[in-house]
């Protein structure tokens, strides 16, 4: 059976707490605090509950319960306190200390055991998930060791250099032609059909992860075949239409080929993310001659790249309270966003004295923004 300490300075609820739960427990008695934290001394890894009086003499329950919390106990054994009337801020102040519930005087037999019984379930299942818990982040750390371990020996291999370096060389390639579509915008139009330009490189951490998740062994040849996305280019853009516009004139260079396309902006994602993404072969040019390479683009609006950082901070930060209204209100913001993008786009085109945007733009836009 399991054992409970009950603990009162009053013999007579001790022995009336003995008579309700004798069938059930073995029933450890104690008269004030000392005694109590002597005989949890004893037998804390056996104890499975604690019934505790808050007024005794020598120590008081909430010496007990102090005590209990220094030496880490009260995260193992649940406390119930025994009590007459409590004040609103006793009551509050035990709950802060970490107390599970009370039993109230006079005792009602059902009452009592159905407290009891509940709260060593509730703290038992409590501590069987802290402890899964605890084993899942224990497996994560030593998960997060071996890719460490595998993408220190992916950095050490020549070809995997020499991989970046090709990689590398396709973002400045990229980087070079949208900053010269740029100039020949600001020339003929008197603007610029983007904002600003940022790109990455995936980390070997990151290039490990990925081809783990997916099955594929790490090694050059499956990272140049299967990840497509190594190499990232960001255009950041003023308008939606500037988004297609740009877009539509650099696939159509006739060394660019598109090999997928996600348009979260026509189709947004649940949570209201939306971007396009294309997956191009860009070609480069080294001493060896000419090789194609993969490339991602995403190109968003100004309004959009600052919602996606704020959602990142969100899908990556632990212990977030509120977490699911705050996904809520960024599905609001998305959503509001989205109307602000045009709106803003047919002011700026009211500007120019264009009441339509050009051929091109139109086919790319064909569909009706949404809101």
């Amino acid at each position: 059976m399991q054992r409970i300490l009950v603990v009162d300075d009053a013999e007579l609820n001790r022995n009336l707490l003995q008579h309700i739960l004798e069938d059930d427990y073995t029933v450890d008695l104690a008269e004030n605090g000392e005694q109590a934290l002597r005989i949890l001394e004893e037998n804390r890894q056996e104890t499975a509950a604690l019934l505790l009086d808050l007024r005794m003499p020598k120590m008081d329950g909430f010496a007990v319960i102090m005590q209990m919390r220094e030496k880490g106990w009260i995260q193992r054994i649940p406390v119930l306190i025994i009590s007459g009337e409590c004040a609103v801020e006793t009551e509050n102040r035990c709950f802060e200390l970490g107390v599970s519930d009370f039993i109230r005087k006079p005792f009602v037999s059902s009452t009592v055991k159905n407290r009891l019984k509940n709260t060593i379930e509730l703290f038992d299942c409590k501590n069987r998930l802290e402890m899964k818990v605890e084993e899942q982040e224990e497996t994560l750390k030593k998960q997060d060791e071996i890719i460490r371990i595998q993408a220190e020996k992916l950095k050490e291999a020549k070809s995997f250099h020499r991989l970046m370096l090709e990689y590398q060389s396709a973002i400045m390639e990229v980087e070079t032609r949208l900053k010269s579509l740029n100039a020949e915008f600001s020339q003929e139009y008197n603007r610029n059909p983007f904002e600003s330009i940022k790109s990455r490189l995936k980390t070997p951490e990151s290039i490990y992860e990925k081809l783990e998740r997916k099955g594929y062994p790490a090694t050059v040849e499956n990272i140049r075949e299967q990840l497509m996305d190594v190499a990232g280019v960001r255009v950041i853009c003023s308008f939606p239409d500037d988004i297609y516009r740009l877009a539509e004139l650099f696939t159509g260079q006739d060394d660019i080929t598109v090999l997928r396309v996600k348009d979260y902006i026509r189709n947004p994602k649940p949570n209201g993310y939306r971007s396009l993404h294309l997956i191009l072969s860009v070609p480069i040019f080294l001493s060896g001659g000419k090789k194609k390479m993969n490339v991602e683009m995403q190109f968003r609006t100004i309004a959009m790249d600052f919602w996606a950082s704020v959602e990142h901070k969100l899908k990556y930060k632990k212990d977030v309270e509120d977490a699911e209204e705050i996904v809520g209100q960024l599905k609001i913001c998305a959503d509001s966003i989205e109307t602000l993008d045009y709106r803003m786009q047919e002011i700026r085109n009211r500007i120019d004295n264009r009441d339509a945007a050009p051929a091109t733009e139109k086919n790319m836009l064909q569909e009706p923004p949404s809101g």
